[in-house]
């Protein structure tokens, strides 16, 4: 079932978006009705996406910042990055030997 998003609602969700990229004071339940929506709306969870990544990123951000965020691409959350360390092969630590070779 899809939520139904009306302009008064929209309006709303997009103020408490535009308060959460410029990391000012957002309520609880603010938050609980945009993730919410988030979560039956595309539409809502990519403003989320981008809300979070502009109150993490310090400056305007460059040409490729302002690219990504274009496409909606890359992580919402600065620990959702990939970390020296991590490795495919956990990936594939239960496959048979001749994938894990290749």
């Amino acid at each position: 079932m899809r939520a139904v998003l009306t302009p008064a609602t929209r309006l709303r969700l997009q103020d408490s978006l535009e308060r959460i990229g410029n990391d000012q004071p957002v309520s609880l339940q603010e938050r609980v009705d945009l993730q919410k929506f988030a979560d039956h709306d595309q539409s809502v969870a990519s403003w989320l996406r981008q809300a979070r990544r502009r109150r993490h990123r310090s400056g305007p951000g460059d040409g490729v910042d302002r690219l990504l965020d274009a496409l909606n691409l890359g992580p919402s959350e600065p620990d959702d990055t990939h970390h020296r360390g991590d490795d495919i092969e956990g990936w594939f630590g239960g496959a048979p030997g001749w994938l894990r070779r290749s």
